[in-house]
């Protein structure tokens, strides 16, 4: 997945997109959403994960 591949990603993701960005499979992407410090935000029961802050956090696990 490319930087623009990215880019074109709606504001907000859901655990296949947070999946795909992360190369991993999508139960692991539901177990790192329910983890504490990910910045997953719950709308009733969806939880989606603002792109902005995915890429912050992926930043900060290099750090």
């Amino acid at each position: 997945m490319t930087k623009a591949d990215i880019e074109k990603m709606p504001f907000s993701l859901n655990a296949n997109q947070v999946a795909e960005i992360l190369g991993v499979a999508r139960n692991s992407a539901y177990t790192l959403m329910h983890s504490e410090g990910f910045p997953t935000i719950h709308i009733g029961r969806r939880l989606v994960v603002p792109k902005e802050k995915l890429l912050q956090w992926m930043d900060d696990q290099l750090e």
